[in-house]
């Protein structure tokens, strides 16, 4: 059985400037968090840098997780799965950035599989606790920069 997360939040920055921010693997160490202190592309997709088959690592130098973009539209959605290895498997995540009122809202929802009994169901609810602090950081970062 499948495990999720839906995570939303209202920023008030113009979509596309969220959009772009998340879009770009170079800016993550600028406003995810203290867990992401490196951030770089692995290799360029297409269109470039960010489409469809990019790898970008996100983490440090020592260690990061690779993360294959999948599905790129700017500036409303990309989707990526994770390439590094963990205890769950066929986890595909989408990232939309929609116009709402006087900004937008960012959706960040995944779905995976468990390698064994309880992985996803854990795995999950790690991983949504850090992907919320991305989504309220990415908001705060795109309204408080130019």
């Amino acid at each position: 059985m499948p495990s999720t997360y839906d995570i939303r939040e209202h920023c008030t920055a113009p979509q596309e400037k969220v959009f772009g921010l998340v879009a770009d693997a170079t800016t993550w160490s600028k406003w995810a968090g203290p867990t992401i202190r490196w951030s770089a592309w692995e290799r360029e997709g297409d269109p470039a840098p960010g489409g469809v088959g990019a790898i970008r690592r996100l983490g440090s130098k020592q260690f990061s997780t690779r993360e294959e973009i999948t599905e790129f539209d700017p500036p409303y959605y990309l989707a990526y799965t994770i390439l590094t290895p963990l205890p769950i498997r066929d986890y595909r995540a989408i990232v939309s950035v929609d116009k709402d009122g006087d900004g937008c809202r960012i959706t960040w929802a995944a779905t995976c599989e468990g390698r064994f009994p309880g992985a996803a169901p854990v795995m999950m609810f790690l991983l949504s606790r850090a992907v919320r602090g991305f989504v309220t950081r990415l908001a705060r970062y795109a309204e408080e920069v130019d």
